[in-house]
């Protein structure tokens, strides 16, 4: 009975995957959704009666019940470069010659053109056909584990035949994809979102990359997250083009993008770059351009790289679609630092796949560049990062009586002066009790660079501070009095006002620089922060210095010294950190971050530690007085490898640099 069952349990796991490749990735299904769901249903039922049968690549385990409270590091075995871009047809002439004086002159060049989809890179590591990990593409060579959310992408298998091409060992390999949210299903979305009366995303890219980084796998599977893979790596294979790579992906079984064409010269190329360029708005995806690669891996090597790019391979970036509208008024919004940003509020026109009835207008200095006014034809568009803007007006569509904009004197919120540096475009509302600042600062201060209380999110902020239950950060920590207001709020119940006030109560241990950044001072960043945490000791100190100390501090210049110097002189900012030290928050520099093992000393991080990730093994050796940059050079005291280190450590072999270990770390800090 053991073995029916089992094979039952496969045979239904096979059917299922078979599926869900034909409707996800070959958009042809062969059953209806309701027969899916039942099949699905059949196997979630025997898998629970059989839990001796379980396996973690099920199709029932595509939304994992691992919730990881932080993304480790994962550093890329080969680094996930950028592509240089082209913006015209001189521009890709040039890209192609440059190719052809790093080859021999009696070699011919074919290019691969491929659409370049709108979204966010990763890696996927397949071991014996199984996926064991995935991450994104981080700064190209360190990125962050998302293998409990990819896992959630229909269209990526979580198991494939790695015997189905014989003639390649396929027992481990690497993809890389773009992973996407479909035009459709983005709008369906943002409609969900504003019915909870949740902020809404910008655009698909972002909400796709968002995603991808949350921490409940639950939450990211109803985001119905696309891929669409482009490259296949591995140690064991070497293909001879690109061609044949993305060819072997769908063999495979992977979702390879149907759109790309094999060039015979860069003629071909630039006419498949304007084809798309006209029909980009056909897709049900966005794309913001084409990906241009010479085909021959041969070739590839030959050329190499340059600083962060391949030589063999471009983007041609299309041009930014236009439209004119109207500009109906100009409003202006206060953000969470007090800044004072011009909106043009616009007669609707539709443009790039959606209808924009808004558009930055940055700052006043740009509307008086421009000359922009209320009535105004003005001509807009969208740029690379999809915001929409306002390129220029058509003067001669000017109305009759037409006034120049004036900047407010007065917050149009709260109604307190602005404040205007004599040094910088912006004008700012400098009142923290501002309603438009305190949604803005209380999210700032509750994020997981800062104090980290998870579950005040951007969407429960809007809600406590609508409902008067928070006024500034510092209400935070009077939540707790509060409970019974919680609970009853629609959103919430016992458990996750329990997990909240745990969440609360585990930020009090928050470090000083921590908390200096959580206050949201203009100008003073995390960085900025730790610098000025380790300089001054506590914040008695630091309020009490004056701007040439605070200047004395290393990379810390007039700006972040004037900002401290007017955010301390505001009596409503003093009562707020005299309340949170009430609380118990950190405002001063503990002990044990106050050691001077490592003192002088230059470390450079690779690989994957055995117990520590790469922020925490970074925060070791800062506490102990060393210094952790991103690059191998003569000055570097030390590399700190750990599992599948990058090029990183064979630069550092060649220069000559000690490599230490987690343990040797631990040693040199114990020893003093």
């Amino acid at each position: 009975m053991g073995d029916e069952i089992k094979e039952k349990i496969e045979r239904l796991r096979k059917e299922i995957e078979r599926h869900n490749y034909l409707y996800y990735v070959k958009s042809e299904p062969e059953i209806s959704d309701y027969e899916f769901d039942r099949l699905l249903k059949e196997l979630e039922k025997l898998e629970t009666e059989h839990p001796e049968y379980y396996s973690p690549y099920s199709p029932t385990q595509r939304v994992g019940s691992d919730i990881s409270k932080d993304l480790p590091p994962v550093t890329h075995k080969i680094p996930m470069l950028s592509l240089s871009n082209t913006y015209n047809r001189d521009e890709l002439y040039e890209f192609d010659k440059r190719v052809k004086s790093g080859l021999p002159e009696s070699e011919k060049v074919e290019y691969v053109t491929e659409l370049k989809i709108d979204g966010l890179s990763i890696e996927a590591l397949y071991r014996n056909g199984l996926i064991v990990q995935a991450s994104t593409r981080g700064d190209g060579t360190v990125g962050e584990d998302i293998t409990n959310n990819a896992k959630t992408i229909r269209a990526l298998p979580l198991t494939v035949d790695y015997k189905k091409i014989p003639k390649f060992d396929l027992s481990e390999f690497y993809v890389r994809g773009e992973v996407f949210i479909n035009k459709k299903d983005f709008e369906a979305l943002n409609k969900e979102r504003s019915e909870r009366g949740e902020k809404l995303f910008a655009n698909p890219r972002n909400s796709a990359s968002g995603s991808l980084k949350l921490q409940d796998p639950k939450i990211v599977s109803k985001r119905k997250l696309d891929i669409f893979v482009y490259y296949l790596l591995s140690d064991n294979v070497e293909f001879e083009s690109q061609y044949e790579n993305l060819k072997i992906l769908d063999e495979l079984g992977f979702k390879v993008n149907p759109n790309y064409r094999l060039n015979k010269s860069i003629d071909e190329v630039l006419e498949y770059c304007n084809y798309w360029e006209e029909k980009r708005n056909e897709l049900p995806y966005e794309i913001d351009g084409v990906v241009i690669k010479v085909n021959s891996i041969r070739q590839q090597n030959v050329l190499g790289n340059v600083a962060k790019s391949p030589r063999w391979a471009v983007a041609y970036k299309f041009k930014a679609e236009q439209a004119e509208t109207v500009i109906e008024k100009i409003t202006w919004q206060v953000g969470r630092t007090g800044v004072v940003t011009p909106v043009a509020e616009l007669k609707p026109v539709f443009l790039m796949g959606s209808t924009i009835s808004r558009a930055t207008l940055h700052n006043f200095d740009e509307i008086k560049r421009k000359d922009i006014r209320e009535g105004d034809f003005v001509i807009i568009e969208k740029g690379g990062d999809v915001i929409p803007k306002v390129v220029r007006v058509v003067g001669e569509k000017r109305p009759t009586g037409s006034q120049p904009t004036e900047s407010p004197e007065r917050c149009p919120v709260c109604g307190e002066p602005l404040f205007n540096p004599a040094d910088e475009v912006g004008i700012y509302c400098e009142n923290s009790k501002c309603p438009a600042r305190i949604k803005g600062s209380i999210t700032h201060f509750s994020s997981r660079q800062a104090m980290d209380i998870e579950g005040l999110g951007e969407a429960i902020v809007d809600v406590l501070v609508d409902k008067n239950l928070l006024t500034d950060y510092a209400d935070i920590y009077e939540l707790r009095n509060k409970e019974e207001d919680l609970i009853a709020l629609e959103r919430f119940g016992k458990k996750s006002v329990k997990n909240l006030f745990a969440a609360i109560e585990r930020s009090k241990e928050q470090p000083f620089e921590k908390v200096l950044f959580a206050l949201g001072i203009r100008f003073v960043g995390s960085g900025a922060a730790k610098k000025l945490a380790r300089a001054f000791k506590n914040i008695d100190n630091l309020m009490a210095a004056s701007n040439e100390e605070v200047e004395s501090v290393p990379d810390i210049g007039p700006s972040i010294s004037g900002s401290l110097k007017r955010f301390f002189s505001l009596n409503q900012n003093i009562e707020i950190i005299e309340r949170l030290k009430k609380y118990g928050l950190n405002f001063e520099l503990a002990e044990e971050e106050l050691g001077n093992a490592l003192a002088g000393k230059t470390f450079v991080l690779t690989g994957t530690l055995p117990n520590l990730t790469r922020e925490k093994a970074k925060e070791i050796i800062e506490k102990n007085g060393g210094k952790v940059t991103g690059s191998v050079s003569k000055k570097t005291n030390f590399i700190l490898a750990g599992e599948s280190p990058g090029s990183k450590l064979e630069k550092g072999k060649a220069l000559g640099v000690p490599v230490i270990t987690e343990d040797d770390l631990m040693s040199m800090i114990s020893e003093k």
